[in-house]
């Protein structure tokens, strides 16, 4: 081999070399370049939604979770932790919510021209029309806990007097945010919104948790007197008064005045706790335009039983709730008599409301119809709500069937609170079973309106762009009012133009308007009837009615602390099942 020929291979090797180093080295350098874009686009966008899911679950569960230690430590009257911490931390929730709340309204009010989504199965006005007037009574608690603090001032802490300004603020504006953004879809910002729901949906938790403990307590201390009138035992009775005199001659009447106003302030935050946790599931969702439909007005023709019998199961209701709380003070024979008299008026009140059930189960059974399976974060919510809910009385209700059984007295209501435990079970099933299916049953498109969408102008069919006078146009299905309206043969002609009448379909479901279905009477008689007697079993523990604490049996098969320890946690689920009971049977009366 020649030595030119060996200079040049080698040259070309160099070359080759040179070239291969140049070409990788770039191709590396354009790949730093995309991984590092791609990982600043990555840093600059959002949280992934699921990924802001459990971020702000995580948040909003490590808030209830602090709440609810400050409140066991109080429960147990812990010297470390007083009233005043728990009431500092809930201050400070509803000023972090106000924020968010005032902030998200301006937000909205600068892009008003900027269409929002709206998710109208998210609630009723009749449902925030509720919440406003739970609203108003929770004001009302709230001037009465201003009253107090002013008449021991002098001696409590000045955090007594600002809780209730800034609930009362609180209040004002959540209910503002209700009626005018709940049925918000958020598609903007969503990471921070969803931060934000959640921190109010857990403050009305904190608050609903905290108005129970409050009452629970009260109820219990009340309970504890009563023992220890009738010779039980010494027991330890809490007194929350301050260590002071009263400077106005109205603190006592302020002070027993908030406990009858304690349940509706409980139901209002537990409501709307779960009318924004709806909201917060809604956050980026897709809406599906065929199922987000409003219902037309709700028709109330043959309405005469169900509001009858529901009228009378109220008034009743009143009447053994007057009765009971008289008597349950007195003597041992009177306050048998009145427990007694509770569990036979249950009795009779359950199995009425399974036979109503069960009626509606079966008008449905005859009635065919495939389930609706769109989706709806409302619906589902209710759903788990009802079930949920349903375990405290079915717990409380079992713990009554194992005492009654072991009982080694015999009181005259022994067998009754048997029986009334039963039904409370076998009641609740039925009653869940019938609302889940009268909510999941697809409704006919004739009872079914869309607001966002105007309806079409083309009833006429003109063969022109020049409209015929109004005279030359007739409508025949006006003078047949049962037949559909068909197209009319006669024909105007004005300037050698021909103008028809075009066929307009009759609308399925017309039959039903004119000649109202029987079958839809009864269920909507059934609904209200249902509601009427949730409203009255509501109405009962709310005010003071609970025979649990009572009769006796329970306390001596599981003793007083666990007794009560049960009744704590089973009656608030129990209250708040009848009353989301009435939201729901509502809901099924508007659906019929």
């Amino acid at each position: 081999m020649s030595p030119t020929m060996v200079e040049h291979n080698s040259l070309d090797v160099m070359y080759l070399n040179k070239y291969c180093n140049s070409s990788s080295s770039s191709s590396s350098s354009e790949n730093d370049k995309k991984i590092w874009t791609k990982l600043k686009l990555n840093l600059a966008e959002e949280y992934p939604k699921k990924n802001a899911e459990i971020l702000s679950g995580q948040y909003g569960t490590n808030l209830l979770l602090i709440g609810a230690a400050l409140m066991l430590a109080l429960a147990y009257h812990s010297p470390s932790v007083k009233e005043d911490h728990l009431l500092s931390f809930l201050t400070c929730l509803m000023i972090l919510q106000l924020v968010w709340m005032l902030w998200y309204m301006l937000v909205r009010s600068r892009h008003k021209n900027a269409r929002t989504e709206k998710d109208v199965h998210a609630t009723t006005c009749w449902i925030r029309g509720g919440l406003t007037l739970l609203a108003l009574l929770s004001m009302i608690m709230d001037v009465f806990r201003i009253g107090y603090y002013v008449g021991y001032q002098s001696c409590v802490s000045a955090v007594l007097g600002v809780y209730p300004v800034i609930h009362a603020s609180h209040t004002i504006a959540q209910v503002h945010f209700l009626w005018f953004h709940i049925k918000d879809v958020i598609k903007s910002f969503e990471t921070l919104e969803r931060f934000g729901v959640i921190h109010a949906v857990f403050t009305n938790l904190l608050l609903w948790s905290n108005g129970v403990m409050s009452e629970a307590e009260h109820f219990l201390n009340n309970h504890k007197r009563r023992l220890s009138a009738l010779g039980y035992g010494n027991l330890t009775i809490v007194h929350t008064e301050p260590q002071c005199n009263c400077s106005t001659s109205t603190c006592s009447m302020f002070s027993s005045s908030l406990y009858y106003l304690y349940p509706f302030n409980i139901e209002y935050h537990i409501f709307v706790s779960a009318m924004l946790f709806v909201m917060w599931k809604n956050i980026g969702r897709t809406i599906d335009l065929s199922s987000n439909r409003k219902r037309l007005a709700t028709k109330t023709q043959g309405l005469t039983l169900g509001p009858i019998l529901g009228l009378v199961a109220l008034a009743s209701t009143i009447g053994i709730l007057v009765v009971y709380v008289t008597h349950v003070e007195g003597s041992v024979q009177t306050r048998r008599s009145a427990i007694s008299m509770f569990y036979i008026y249950g009795i009779v009140m359950l199995a009425l409301m399974c036979s109503a059930c069960a009626s509606g189960l079966l008008i449905y059974r005859a009635d065919h119809m495939a389930p609706d399976s769109s989706k709806n974060p409302s619906r589902q919510l209710d759903t788990e709500l009802l079930f949920g809910s349903s375990i405290g009385s079915w717990f409380m209700s079992w713990c009554s069937v194992v005492a009654v059984v072991g009982a080694s007295s015999s009181p005259p209501y022994r067998w009754t609170n048997l029986i009334y435990s039963l039904l409370v079970v076998l009641e609740k099933c039925i009653q869940n079973l019938f609302i889940v299916e009268s909510l999941y049953r697809r409704e006919d498109d004739a009872g079914r309106v869309d607001p966002e969408l105007v309806a079409s102008p083309e009833i006429f069919s003109v063969t022109s762009s020049l409209a015929p006078p109004y005279s030359g146009i007739f409508n025949r299905a006006y003078d047949a009012p049962n037949r559909a309206c068909v197209a009319i043969d006669n024909e105007q002609e004005d300037s050698g133009r021909v103008y028809k009448l075009a066929e307009v379909p009759k609308p399925f479901g017309s039959q039903v308007a004119n000649a109202p279905n029987i079958k839809r009477r009864i269920l909507k008689n059934i609904a209200v009837f249902l509601i009427m007697c949730n409203i009255s079993l509501w109405i009962l523990p709310a005010f003071g009615c609970r025979p649990q604490y009572e009769n006796g049996l329970e306390q001596e098969a599981f003793g007083f602390n666990i007794w009560t320890t049960t009744l704590n946690f089973a009656v608030p689920l129990n209250l708040f099942y009848r009353m989301h009971s009435v939201a729901s049977l509502f809901e099924v009366f508007r659906r019929v």
